[in-house]
């Protein structure tokens, strides 16, 4: 509950601008806030009071109703100030005795009489309180990934002391906003409360990344699996799962697994999760390693191989004429190059391809 005056609890000037109110609660709510102040009664009770002072004087109505005194420290209405009181009865006379000599006191002795003095001929709104609705209040609320994926539940305190537990949609996003319908400050006179707004913020997961519904993953590989395949244990936020890295996979090659990903919160198909994968050496320092890759020749691709055939032999003979070869006379049907190659194997064309 605010107790003092919330300039002096944000630590500004009462002519202070709202960007730097703003700036002091910002620095002053990350300082105190409960989540880094674990066990600290006293540190959460100055937090309730900094979001109670900012609640109050970033409202420019309120703040202008509380600089004008017409609201107190909280909020509330103030209640109105005794004119008679402030002023003096009739009948006294600042003089020490009666200004026309005759007591009027006498007068006001019958209260029915004297508040149909005043409701005679009056506006009835005028003798009725000023219904004003609560204040709203606005938090900021910090999840992790797996609970923003999968729905949660979580407490927040408000500067009233009171506890409200917030449910968390599966599937809320980075920066959404949630409603707390009449769960605010009390409203004055039988007005309604005020409402909390809950600005949601997901923290970074270590491996998972999200995409709007799906979801990503880096899934490290050895040398060995790449080459030979391997069931691979990968985690989802579902639980765990077996995939087949198949033999001769890449590194950044993908894999799909549908269903696997975020339930939106609307309620609509879910995401799926991709998984790539990164050929990664388990042991740099392998000296075994180093001495296979030292004496192993790649075998070149289909493409390498048929660009080095046709630079050792750009034609052939048949006859007494000699044709040009090209890429694309011996890709013209499969069946054309297995036989073309096979011919100048046996060197029927004047040339014999070395064995």
């Amino acid at each position: 509950m605010l107790m003092t005056d919330p300039y002096q609890v944000l630590g500004v000037e009462k002519t202070a601008p709202m960007d730097k109110i703003k700036k002091s609660y910002r620095a002053l709510a990350k300082k105190y806030h409960p989540d880094l102040n674990p066990n600290a009664p006293e540190i959460e009770k100055k937090f309730k009071e900094i979001t109670a002072a900012y609640d109050l004087l970033s409202d420019p109505e309120k703040r202008k109703k509380y600089d004008a005194g017409l609201i107190d420290n909280q909020g509330n209405e103030r209640a109105p100030r005794d004119f008679y009181s402030e002023r003096g009865s009739f009948n006294q006379d600042p003089y020490g005795a009666s200004a026309s000599g005759y007591d009027f006191s006498s007068i006001f002795q019958n209260e029915d009489l004297f508040s149909q003095m005043f409701n005679q001929g009056g506006d009835p709104r005028r003798s009725q309180p000023y219904a004003e609705r609560g204040r709203d209040l606005s938090f900021v609320l910090r999840i992790g990934f797996l609970e923003a994926a999968l729905g949660a539940k979580r407490k927040i305190s408000l500067s009233d002391g009171k506890s409200l537990s917030v449910s968390v949609p599966a599937g809320i996003e980075e920066g959404k906003k949630l409603r707390l319908r009449g769960q605010g400050m009390k409203g004055t006179h039988g007005a309604s409360a005020g409402d909390v707004h809950i600005e949601v913020h997901v923290e970074p997961h270590a491996y998972f990344t999200r995409k709007g519904s799906n979801i990503y993953i880096d899934v490290p590989i050895s040398i060995k699996e790449a080459v030979e395949g391997a069931k691979i244990r990968i985690p989802t936020i579902h639980g765990p799962v077996m995939i087949t890295a198949p033999a001769g996979t890449q590194t950044g090659q993908k894999l799909r697994l549908k269903g696997k990903g975020i339930t939106p919160a609307e309620g609509k198909t879910p995401g799926d999760l991709y998984a790539t994968f990164k050929i990664m050496l388990t042991n740099p320092d392998d000296g075994e390693l180093k001495k296979f890759l030292e004496s192993w020749t790649e075998s070149p691709s289909p493409n390498e191989a048929l660009s080095l055939f046709l630079k050792d032999y750009p034609s052939f003979s048949l006859g007494n004429y000699r044709f040009p070869l090209t890429t694309r006379a011996l890709r013209a049907t499969s069946r054309l190059q297995s036989d073309l190659i096979e011919a100048l194997s046996k060197g029927i064309f004047g040339v014999k391809t070395p064995q």
